[in-house]
């Protein structure tokens, strides 16, 4: 996904290492720490606030507004509360989840950041808002840290009560671009918005095309529009073998994307994207195995929603059917990790005799042992992990897969995670 403001910046050209990782297994859903839903909109009654002695956590995400909406974040924070608070609370105590509506303004990502310091919430989780540079003030000055944010905006990487759990968009597109040198594309034409933030994506992509030779063609392109034809003439030009497309343009915008390629018939041109772009909802929309995305690369933070790692998901998801959520969105799928990584910081915390504060979990989240949930290889914010930048230090999961649609599903193209650091650092592959 992209933003119209608040994106990530360029790195530092430090060299990184490239290395591939087995995905590991998920937790069973017995070893799931149980927690308590209690949920609230913005400026909700004050018994959302921390009782006695119980802990409170807050995720938030727009809804409402549009294509910007995220609403499944939000229900599945509540679904996990209600779903794992049955068997008996988080460390001992009940779990207060609360919500909030951003409503995809500063204001609305402001008062959802001060609704969490009222509530004295020890953590906020998850959640979705480009308007970091609002948000992130309100929580670093009450202490309370910020896990798994979606990373729409430059503060979820450089600030340091910020933990984000995926590399952003940075890691997708670079990944995206040695995903299509794998490939054997000749050249790739990226499909971008026309903004500062789609500037910072042409240069990624360019690191990871430049050590292959593959020639680069920028194309860009309003963030909305009902006709995209224009765009993806200039994107497949003669449309000959070994010319591919990659995209970043958020999933309603490459659904009309997706009809202009179908229009024009390109046959010879490959089709790749990202995750949030293209995601399992978007190849059923265009037609599947028959559609345009048939054979298409797509590049994502996380395994694809088939895999039997998301079985709890899943579950919870099924025990809350009242509710839609979409397990294959990459917001529902990052809201999951968040909360399995805050649960695992509590039993550790727990098992050392230390309360669940604020301060004790950044504390334990700065010391430098990795926090493993099995959804991402391990992640580990210490400052000999973060990032060689001064823009993006947070980033330190730079981690993707690599997918494949076949038979109408998003499959992994090969197993594991593959390092794309050098990529973001302006470095060379390895040998």
């Amino acid at each position: 996904m992209t933003s119209r403001r608040g994106s990530s910046q360029a790195m530092n050209p430090i060299a990184g290492r490239r290395n591939r990782r087995p995905i590991a297994a998920v937790a069973t859903a017995a070893a799931l720490l149980p927690t308590l839903f209690s949920a609230s909109a913005c400026g909700g009654p004050a018994d959302a606030a921390s009782n006695g002695g119980d802990l409170t956590v807050m995720t938030w995400a727009p809804s409402g507004t549009g294509s910007a909406d995220r609403p499944g974040m939000t229900a599945l924070a509540e679904a996990i509360g209600k779903d794992l608070n049955v068997k008996g609370g988080l460390a001992g105590r009940r779990l207060n989840v609360i919500t909030c509506n951003e409503h995809n303004t500063a204001d609305g990502a402001k008062a959802c950041a001060q609704q969490a310091v009222d509530a004295k919430a020890v953590a906020v989780l998850g959640s979705y808002s480009q308007f970091g540079d609002d948000f992130m003030p309100v929580l670093e000055r009450a202490g309370i840290p910020l896990i798994g944010g979606y990373g729409l905006s430059q503060p979820e990487f450089s600030s340091p009560l910020s933990y984000p759990v995926g590399g952003g968009m940075p890691a997708l597109i670079g990944g995206s671009g040695r995903q299509l040198v794998e490939a054997g594309c000749k050249a790739v034409a990226l499909i971008r918005p026309d903004t500062p933030a789609g500037d910072n994506l042409l240069g990624y992509l360019g690191n990871a095309l430049k050590p292959a030779g593959i020639k680069l063609l920028d194309v860009k392109a309003p963030e909305k529009s009902n006709d995209y034809s224009p765009v993806v003439r200039k994107a497949i030009g003669t449309d000959q073998a070994g010319n591919c497309v990659t995209s970043a343009l958020g999933a309603e915008p490459t659904g009309n994307l997706l009809d202009a390629f179908r229009r024009t018939g390109a046959k010879n041109t490959r089709i790749a994207s990202v995750i949030g772009s293209v995601q399992q909802s978007v190849v059923d929309s265009t037609g599947g195995d028959n559609g345009p995305l048939s054979g298409a690369f797509v590049t994502g933070w996380y395994p694809p929603e088939s895999a039997k790692i998301w079985d709890g998901l899943r579950t919870v998801i099924r025990a809350n059917s009242g509710r839609h959520i979409d397990a294959a969105d990459p917001g529902v799928q990052t809201t999951w990790v968040a909360y399995e990584v805050f649960k695992q910081i509590s039993e550790r915390l727990t098992a050392a005799g230390q309360p669940v504060t604020s301060k004790a979990v950044t504390t334990l989240l700065d010391g430098g042992e990795p926090i493993d949930v099995g959804l991402t290889p391990p992640l580990n914010w210490a400052t000999t992990n973060m990032l060689p930048s001064t823009e993006s230090p947070r980033l330190v999961n730079t981690w993707v897969t690599f997918q494949v649609v076949k038979g109408g599903q998003m499959i992994l193209q090969r197993p594991g995670f593959v390092d794309v650091r050098w990529v973001l650092t302006g470095g060379k592959p390895p040998a």
